[in-house]
Formats: structure tokens, sequence, C-alpha cells
């Protein structure tokens, strides 16, 4: 798999791995040993990118990532704090004396000696962002992270924080069905600051996986309740699936492929993670590193993404 660069100097696969579903909001867990085999098996197919956070289970997603990864040194692997799960409602909470309290419980999960990515997963409105740089900084000086993010932050923000302490990535909603934050390009390409996207095929949406009959369990899958999912929607994005359907066959690959290997064509500073648990998909999306779409054929699909409407997708609608 092709290498990019995030933030100037820290060398990732060209995709990640989003590690949440193992845990946490796409349905049930899995078992240990089931999603340690996921894991390493992407890592044997060129996987060298692995995303989690200190909420997902909470607590146990991390677990699994470090188990799964333990030994591979080559492996990098982001992580998150500043996020509470009270019940299923996430409270931000970057106070200083809680960041460092969830960096050395997150060391000890991964068991790692040093964080190589640790993004800040919300905002905290009532932290400055100028005081969650400053304790990041802090942390690389001791030697327990190498590099840090912001997850959904705006451009102010990261502004500030990165003022203080260099911001390596930015973590935010990306897809073709969310597109807003390409308003956030000059101001990343002037900081030297990665776009590394969650959620790139809309929580599966755009794979094609599922049709207006899919449904979800409510108690264990998000899915059930995201517009992109509610009756109707099917209907509203039919425009769009023909748009990936041609694009797919035009391309001899799949619309997954075709979806981020779009996002990718952009810059070469986006890395796409999309999530799954099952190693057909890690090995199909694996695919869209190989496929390289030409700028015209990035402005084409532009064009006909802007002309069409679309349902609301989850997290992304006003």
């Amino acid at each position: 798999m092709d290498k990019r660069i995030l933030g100037g100097d820290l060398e990732v696969s060209g995709l990640g791995l989003g590690c949440m579903g193992f845990s946490h909001a796409y349905g049930e867990p899995v078992d240990e040993a089931t999603g340690i085999d996921a894991i390493r098996y992407a890592y044997d197919i060129g996987y060298r990118f692995f995303d989690t956070a200190e909420c997902y289970g909470p607590y146990e997603n991390e677990e699994l990532v470090g188990k799964a990864l333990n030994g591979r040194k080559d492996a990098v692997i982001a992580t998150k704090f500043g996020v509470t799960l009270k019940g299923v409602t996430p409270t931000p909470d970057s106070r200083p004396e809680v960041i460092r309290k969830s960096v050395e419980g997150s060391l000890k999960r991964l068991g790692v000696e040093a964080i190589d990515l640790y993004y800040q997963h919300r905002p905290d409105p009532k932290v400055e962002p100028e005081t969650v740089a400053q304790v990041m900084k802090e942390l690389a000086a001791e030697g327990k992270i190498l590099h840090w993010g912001i997850s959904e932050a705006s451009q102010e923000y990261i502004e500030r924080a990165d003022a203080i302490f260099h911001v390596t990535a930015i973590q935010n909603r990306y897809s073709m069905m969310w597109r807003d934050y390409e308003s956030y390009f000059p101001m990343l390409e002037k900081r030297k600051i990665g776009f590394v996207a969650f959620s790139p095929l809309a929580n599966g949406l755009l794979s094609r996986a599922y049709d207006a009959s899919s449904t979800f369990d409510p108690k264990s899958n998000y899915r059930a309740s995201m517009p992109q999912y509610a009756p109707g929607a099917y209907e509203e994005n039919r425009k769009l699936f023909s748009l990936l359907d041609d694009l797919a066959s035009s391309h001899n690959t799949t619309p997954a492929v075709v979806s981020l290997a779009w996002m990718m064509a952009k810059k070469d500073y986006i890395v796409p993670i999309p999530g799954t648990r099952k190693k057909e998909r890690m090995l199909e999306n694996a695919r869209a590193s190989e496929l390289k779409l030409s700028s015209q054929d990035v402005a084409a699909i532009d064009e006909a993404l802007s002309s069409m409407t679309m349902s609301a997708v989850f997290g992304g609608h006003k």
C-alpha cells in the first residue's frame, strides 16, 4: 500500500483502519480473538495506520488494538482523549488533569511507550485550545506522545492550537455526502496539517452493501437512527447510487473503492480510515490505494455531486 505523510513527518499507510466497530456502535462487539485476528489481517495486507479512542467501549477497543498490534513496531496507532460517555451521550472534557489521566490509561491499554498520534476527540467549550495545545506540547516533551491532532474543530480553533504546538492532523467527517470541510484545505496546506477522513463511506452507505430493505438493531447499531438509512432516504440518494455504480463499472472496481480513491486523489495529505470488521472489506478498501483517478475524473465527480440532491447524512446534516 502507498504511504502518505501527515503534518510534515508522520508516515502512515495511504488508508487506515477505523477500529471502533469491533467494540462499539456497529452491532454487538466481536469477541477478542476475532477482533485480534481481523486487525492482524489488516496489518498483513498493508495497513499501517490504526484508529481507536479511549471512549470506544469504553476502553475495550484500545485494549483490543494494543493486543493485536503488539510487537509490530511500524504500526502507527492513533487514539483520542477528551470525550466521556455518560450512557450514550458524549460529553467533552479536556481539562489538563483529565488529559493527563487519559494519556496514562491509553499508554497502558495500548501497551506502548508513546502514542503515535493523540487526538482531542472533540473540542471542549470550557477549555481554550491554547490550554490543550500546551498540555500536548508537555506530553511530547515527556515522550508520552509523538504527534497530536484535533477532531471536528473549527478553523479558528485549529489555528489557535497550532500556534502553540504544531497540529499534525485533523480528523473530520468527509465523504461524497459531506464535503463541507473542503473549505479547510487552504488552511491545512498553509500550516502543513494532514486530513484524516472518518466515515469516508458515509457509515457504509457508499459501499452499496445496503439497500432500502436493510434493517439494523437499534440497541447495538447506530445505523438504525442515521438519516441516510431512514425510510425514503434510499430513494433520495438514487442519483448518487447511480453515479457510484457507473464509476465503479467504468473503472472495473467497486463503489467503495471509487469513493475512497476520489478523496485520495484530491490531496496527498488526505488519509481515509474506513472502519470494518470484515476481512473482505479490508481487502476491497485497500484497492483504493491502487486506483489513480485523474484531476479531470475528480472534477467531473465533484460537478456531478454538486448538482444532485441527497438525503441528510449522520453527523453532517445541519
